[in-house]
């Protein structure tokens, strides 16, 4: 009986171990990043020195207001410039930042 014990809770933790597995609790590769999360390419942007006030108001975030703010502050040299500005919240450009570009004539 010395023996049998050790080797029956051997023999239980390597089977509880497999039926883990084999319902999918074995580590994962990391997902991939949701397009929103990944950055637009430059022709899918929105320019903020050429975009409407109704392409703007579509922006997560940028309601009639901050829409006619942002046309009215033009042009901006950096995208950056409608937080330093204060036109809007630095949560509000963290969330849409990736969505836009400023253009230079």
């Amino acid at each position: 009986m010395k023996h049998t014990l050790p080797s029956l809770l051997a023999t239980s933790l390597f089977l509880c171990a497999g039926l883990a597995f084999a319902q999918g609790a074995a580590p994962k590769a990391a997902a991939p990043k949701p397009a929103a999360a990944q950055s637009a390419p430059a022709a899918d942007k929105l320019d903020l020195n050429t975009a409407s006030k109704e392409q703007l108001e579509a922006l997560k975030g940028v309601g009639p207001v901050r829409a006619a703010a942002i046309v009215k502050g033009r042009p901006y040299k950096g995208k950056d410039e409608l937080v330093r500005r204060k036109i809007l919240p630095q949560s509000v450009y963290d969330e849409i930042s990736d969505q836009l570009i400023a253009k230079q004539k």
